[in-house]
């Protein structure tokens, strides 16, 4: 059976199953238990049902596993992305009950505002700065970019056209991301149909309507030719489209290819995200508010991954 115990054993084990060193879980432990005491302190109504709490926070059957085996079976779980039966036999529980304990555990790490950050040691390199990285466009402050997972096919035709993806000819389940200049994740959308357009998204999500400050902007890729009609007084960096039945000139050419060096930032950040199979594989879950809550979590722990390793590839 499968327990924090028996993996401490084999740390070099850790990366691969939670996508974190034993350090760094220690770390997130630590935080993880305040914040579970913190989130059942607040709560009115219990845990199961959902009825009005009669007793103080505390009360009730405790859980059967320690609270590291709890926060080792969820990020397992986001890591590998097992189903629950198969979830269940590695910690020794019903599927049932690992869910619940799965479940439980996202939410408490939804609750955190944010991961503990590790500085990098005198003797790393560091990385160059944002105005460094960015240098060839001093405006921008964030790169925004759309990620889309396969679903399960939902059964009957007036449930699968929303979700059916053209560009990804199946179904699918969109999120926007964006990260500052060296590929720190500043926010994650709700989890939308894959046929919505990455530019429809951008606009619904209010990122350039008031993330942004005086004169800051925004990197995008074609997809979202026609931003500037929505936000006329936001700064915004894309690529040339080829016109229809012509072609882009030796400088449009170049200057696309500049902003593809630079954007390329967001795509290594998507692929950090992708490093969990729960973000990679068929997503299983049914709701869409559930897909919204693994990836913030996902997206927490990889924001604290390139707190400690940032991004090392930039454009010259």
């Amino acid at each position: 059976m499968l327990s924090y115990e028996e993996l401490c054993r084999h740390p070099a084990a850790f990366p691969s199953l939670t996508g974190m060193t034993r350090a760094e879980f220690d770390e997130l432990l630590a935080r993880f238990r305040q914040a579970e005491a913190d989130l059942r302190a607040k709560s009115d109504t219990t845990r199961r049902g959902g009825r009005a709490r009669r007793r103080a926070p505390g009360a009730g059957r405790r859980y059967d596993n320690p609270a590291c085996d709890r926060l080792l079976m969820a990020l397992l779980w986001l890591r590998v992305y097992p189903t629950y039966e198969v979830l269940g036999f590695f910690f020794g529980l019903h599927k049932r009950n690992a869910q619940l304990n799965v479940l439980a555990a996202l939410e408490v790490l939804g609750s955190l505002s944010d991961f503990p950050s590790d500085r990098p040691g005198p003797d790393r390199k560091k990385a160059r700065s944002a105005a460094e990285v960015m240098a060839a466009f001093p405006q921008v402050r964030v790169i925004i970019d759309a990620k889309e997972q396969r679903i399960n096919k939902p059964q009957g035709e007036a449930q699968q056209r929303p979700y059916y993806s053209g560009k990804k000819k199946a179904h699918t389940i969109k999120t926007q991301v964006v990260v500052d200049t060296r590929g720190r994740i500043e926010a994650i959308s709700e989890s939308v149909p894959g046929s919505t357009h990455d530019l429809t998204l951008l606009v619904n999500s209010g990122v350039l309507g008031g993330g942004l400050g005086q004169s800051e902007g925004a990197m995008m890729d074609k997809g979202y030719v026609g931003v500037d009609k929505h936000h006329p007084g936001v700064p915004v960096v894309l690529p040339f489209k080829k016109p229809r039945g012509g072609e882009l000139s030796e400088e449009q050419r170049g200057h696309n290819r500049c902003v593809s060096r630079h954007r390329i930032v967001v795509e290594h950040t998507i692929a950090q995200l992708n490093r969990f199979t729960v973000l990679r594989q068929v997503f299983r879950g049914k709701k869409r508010d559930r897909h919204s809550q693994v990836t913030r979590v996902v997206a927490k722990v990889v924001n604290r991954r390139l707190a400690v390793t940032p991004l090392k590839t930039h454009a010259a």
